[in-house]
């Protein structure tokens, strides 16, 4: 890539700059679980997290402005503006599991949200909630409240970030539902550009960033089936890896799998054939 130059990489995507304005995400294929970027990488992962980016930065322009330039040919290259990051993640849940369910069991509570008793894992919450968490350089990201992120990002730019956050969220739930999907929760990336407005970044709504249950096989209660990792850290779990690095070697039939679970994502949010994308990016910004 003679055009860029090489700034960073993060655990799926290497980072090149363009120009002063421009940068380029590129996504690999690569796959973490527990934090720990695997030996084996997952054909086409990284063509289905932009591909499917592209297609929900089409659709919520009005909401929020976001960081798309142009999709490159190769379906896994994103053109991207320059953008001052905010310190913090952007999580909402519709529903509770996860960390989140681990911190109401512990406290009825999610960052700083009372909610009510007696819920069971994977319930529906009565309404979204704005759930933010720090950026951690190492490990995991930790809850925090919703004062704590205030403090962070000054209190009428939270107010800011919590209501775009909210308004995503919504718009695809209801488009997830109408394809027989549960949209249970979704992390974002929000920066400032230039001129101090608020731009949607990194990716948005794609199974490394989301969890998608297949509404047909909804039952709360318990954990539930999903569209992402969930092959790799069932192996994961099954052979003992102590979750340190470097992780393990994934077999075939597990690689396999998890590939046919991003891809069904992305045609069951889409609409669209994963070929048809590969054969022209495009088509998911039209």
């Amino acid at each position: 890539m003679p055009e860029a130059t090489h700034v960073a990489s993060g655990k799926v995507r290497e980072i090149y700059a363009l120009d002063d304005e421009r940068l380029l995400l590129v996504a690999t294929d690569r796959i973490s679980t527990f934090d720990v970027v695997l030996l084996t990488e997952i054909p086409d992962k990284g063509r289905v997290l932009t591909g499917l980016s592209g297609f929900w930065f089409a659709r919520t322009k009005h909401i929020v402005p976001n960081h798309l330039l142009a999709l490159r040919e190769d379906a896994r290259s994103t053109e991207c503006r320059r953008l001052e990051m905010l310190p913090v993640e952007c999580v909402v849940r519709g529903y509770i599991t996860g960390s989140g369910w681990k911190d109401y069991l512990a406290t009825g509570q999610v960052s700083g949200h009372r909610l009510p008793e007696g819920l069971q894992e994977s319930e529906r919450l009565p309404e979204p909630l704005f759930t933010p968490s720090t950026k951690a350089q190492t490990g995991h990201d930790e809850n925090i409240t919703r004062d704590q992120a205030a403090e962070l990002v000054g209190r009428e730019r939270f107010d800011e970030v919590e209501q775009t956050a909210i308004a995503l969220y919504r718009f695809a739930a209801a488009h997830a539902e109408a394809r027989g999907i549960i949209l249970a929760d979704t992390k974002f990336e929000l920066g400032l550009d230039g001129d101090g407005t608020l731009v949607l970044a990194d990716e948005a709504f794609t199974p490394d960033s989301s969890r998608f249950w297949p509404a047909d096989r909804y039952a709360p209660g318990g954990p539930q089936p999903s569209f992402d990792k969930q092959f790799v850290r069932d192996y994961c779990e099954s052979i003992g890896w102590d979750k340190t690095h470097p992780g393990p070697e994934l077999p075939e039939q597990v690689v396999v799998e998890t590939r046919a679970k991003y891809v069904e994502a992305f045609e069951r949010v889409t609409g669209i054939s994963f070929e048809d994308y590969i054969a022209d990016p495009d088509v998911v910004l039209r």
